[in-house]
């Protein structure tokens, strides 16, 4: 019986380069490789899409794009020959058809439905959400103004964009709506990127002018006290969860170099509260996965406040797939293994 070439993106032009090449690599590393045929498809940091054929070691440390086999590659979007073209030495593209794309990409250009569009468009099954849910998802304010819509409690937030921000009256909102301290992110970003904690009105407007570094519309939000849990989603019609599963900091809040750099998540799986919550996330989890469209997967979070309630927090629809990823260790602790999720992933794509 042949194999089925799965196509796996990776890398990408996003500040979530770094984790996506280790995602990847271990999404390659476990896929069931007696079933699937892996065709390794990297996206440089500039924005050069190219074949790779190597380790996974080079990969991860992220010098996969100077192995000098590499040749530039492209999604052929022509329906009647859906697959990957290839650019030869001789300056002609050869085509190889493939089965499914998986892409193993994070944040902008290509968790938040770009690559997605491509890939509907060239009609090929791919891992993972479509076009819209990935847009609306990936966008925080209008994922939470959704989930909002459909009466599921949120925290509290509202939003400011380059043109409308003055810093003295969103201090004034600020103080208004639910005072400090607050937490200023870029609405369309991931890993935590961009994100600051603002105690007072002195150090208001670095937080924004940061946060506007990585998106031009900034989401301001109440801090929640209390812990903060996830939901591991997958399934089309016929949904499925993973177990829920709980992350204690190290300190006040993580940032990017916590999560990946510095690994200073604690997880625990199931998370440490009742049992009757542990449903009732899950059961809001699978919510707001269906209010937002979503298909193939997605890790969905709450915050739980000290006197019970859930609020949504926050999406990922295309979840970290590293070895400290949350997503994964969930679902292995409703006992589907790391390469079983994988092909559960593929065959979801491909229904």
């Amino acid at each position: 019986m042949s194999r089925y070439k799965v196509a796996v993106l990776f890398g990408g032009m996003s500040t979530e380069h770094q984790v996506s090449l280790q995602s990847a690599a271990a999404v390659i590393d476990h896929i069931p490789h007696d079933k699937y045929e892996v065709m390794c498809i990297g996206i440089t940091e500039e924005g050069q899409w190219l074949h790779y054929v190597g380790g996974i070691d080079r990969i991860r440390d992220g010098s996969w794009h100077q192995q000098e086999t590499c040749r530039t590659a492209s999604i052929h979007v022509d329906r009647s020959q859906p697959g990957i073209l290839l650019l030869g030495d001789d300056g002609q593209y050869s085509h190889v058809h493939v089965d499914c794309v998986f892409p193993v990409l994070h944040g902008k250009n290509g968790e938040d439905g770009t690559v997605q569009g491509l890939l509907q468009l060239s009609g090929i099954p791919y891992v993972g959400c479509d076009t819209a849910s990935s847009a609306v998802s990936m966008d925080k304010v209008f994922a939470q103004d959704l989930v909002k819509s459909a009466g599921i409690a949120t925290t509290e937030y509202f939003y400011v964009t380059k043109s409308t921000y003055d810093e003295k009256k969103m201090d004034a909102k600020i103080q208004e709506s639910f005072g400090y301290p607050i937490f200023v992110k870029p609405s369309s970003s991931g890993s935590s990127v961009g994100i600051t904690k603002v105690y007072d009105a002195v150090s208001l407007d670095r937080a924004v002018q940061h946060a506007f570094i990585y998106d031009g519309k900034v989401i301001c939000e109440k801090e929640v006290k209390g812990i903060e849990v996830g939901c591991a989603v997958y399934g089309n019609d016929q949904l499925a969860t993973g177990v829920i599963g709980e992350i204690e900091p190290s300190r006040d809040f993580l940032d990017y170099d916590d999560k990946y750099l510095l690994g200073e998540i604690k997880q625990h799986v199931p998370a440490r509260i009742s049992p009757a919550l542990l449903d009732a996330v899950r059961q809001r989890g699978m919510e707001v996965y269906r209010v937002l469209g979503c298909r193939g997967m997605a890790r969905v979070d709450f915050f739980i406040t000290p006197d019970g309630k859930i609020l949504f927090n926050e999406i990922n629809t295309m979840p970290g797939f590293t070895a400290s990823s949350r997503y994964p260790a969930m679902i292995a602790a409703a006992g589907m293994s790391y390469s079983e999720l994988i092909d559960r992933l593929i065959e979801l794509a491909r229904e």
